[in-house]
């Protein structure tokens, strides 16, 4: 009895004793579980500015940057296009692809694939689509070798897409007597130009080769890419306002919290921005980031897509970080419909999940509402 009766007061004493710690820990427990703000070197983004009058003069100030990283300055004066139309396949029974070439600086010229569906009604909308570091970029664009999860030309004209695809300036028609993508022989031509700035500016005339179109609507024109062609999409769509939604696929990775930052400026090979290696090797970074010239393209459409395994997981990771500040500008704009990101395990790839991901940006934001619309089923 005596020892039934000791077991009783233990248990008692137990139960008063956990209670009291419960009641002890729930100020913490509440604590614990509030949100937390999560703070990053991404943050100065928005550093000091409150309102979208704030943003609209940072804006400015981060266009000119850009501009400035690119070496926007040097570029060449716009010649005439001089479109040449080589020759006419029909795909399918469902489009036209030509190859055509056209001015992009005295006396140079690109080489494009242009795709037009055969059923147009009207004016449709374009997209400028950007191969990745590959020789015979156009020819993979439009599915006629290698791989043809990057046949984005020949995807998109089946959608009903105008599409142009053309050639990096490096590649293609134009591979430099040292190889494909050897940019040597551009900066002995333009020794003050930047590779980014003449792609860039490339791309913007392409532009110019659709809005001479019948069939292409002004209005609704578009850039994807994967890779180099993925970091395209965003350097060209905060470049040119032209450019109503992009997605950009597995893109390079940035420059703060990247340990191979000097990729951006090699000494050799392909080389992004020849002017930045002094500063780099000194472990001064450009005074612009990816996140401010992504946000240069708010409040137009764009999609980030990015693989967490496709180099380096911690970089990766900080993708996220600024991805999420970027989204904060969207919300200032009053447009985060307009921007997202998906983010993957696929590694470098253009996996069916992410095409599709990218062809529906596309369809959302570039066709008519009509286009996208659910019905229900009729009885």
């Amino acid at each position: 009895m005596r020892l039934l009766y000791l077991c009783l007061l233990m248990c008692l004493f137990c139960s008063i004793s956990f209670q009291s710690r419960i009641e002890a820990d729930e100020p913490a427990v509440r604590k614990r579980s509030e949100p937390v703000k999560i703070s990053s070197s991404w943050d100065d983004l928005l550093e000091g500015v409150e309102t979208p009058e704030e943003w609209v003069a940072r804006k400015k100030i981060l266009r000119q940057r850009y501009l400035e990283l690119i070496r926007d300055q040097f570029k060449p004066k716009k010649p005439a296009l001089e479109i040449q139309f080589h020759d006419t396949v029909i795909v399918d029974g469902v489009y036209r692809r030509q190859l055509i070439s056209y001015q992009v600086e005295e006396g140079e010229r690109a080489h494009a694939f242009l795709g037009v569906p055969l059923t147009l009604k009207g004016p449709a909308p374009a997209v400028v689509a950007l191969h990745g570091t590959y020789a015979k970029g156009k020819q993979r664009a439009a599915g006629l070798v290698d791989n043809p999860d990057k046949a984005y030309l020949d995807h998109l004209c089946r959608r009903g897409y105008v599409v142009i695809a053309p050639d990096h300036f490096v590649a293609g028609h134009r591979i430099p007597d040292a190889g494909p993508y050897d940019t040597e022989e551009f900066y002995k031509k333009h020794p003050e130009w930047t590779a980014v700035g003449k792609f860039t500016y490339e791309h913007s005339i392409a532009i110019d080769v659709l809005e001479t179109l019948r069939e292409v609507n002004p209005e609704r024109i578009g850039v994807l890419g994967h890779s180099l062609g993925g970091h395209g999409s965003l350097f060209l769509a905060a470049y040119d306002e032209r450019v109503k939604a992009a997605a950009g696929n597995c893109s390079a990775s940035f420059f703060r919290q990247n340990s191979k930052v000097e990729a951006w400026s090699r000494d050799h090979w392909y080389v992004y921005f020849k002017h930045i290696r002094p500063g780099l090797l000194k472990g001064e970074l450009p005074p612009i980031d990816f996140h401010e010239i992504m946000a240069l393209v708010a409040p137009r459409a764009f999609l980030d897509l990015s693989g967490l395994n496709d180099g380096d997981p911690l970089t990766q990771r900080q993708r996220i970080l600024m991805l999420l500040k970027v989204m904060d500008v969207y919300e200032l704009e009053k447009a985060p419909q307009n921007f997202a990101f998906f983010v993957h395990g696929k590694g470098h790839s253009v996996a069916h999940e992410s095409r599709e991901l990218m062809y529906g940006w596309m369809d959302t934001h570039l066709k008519p509402a009509s286009a996208t619309k659910t019905k229900l089923v009729v009885p």
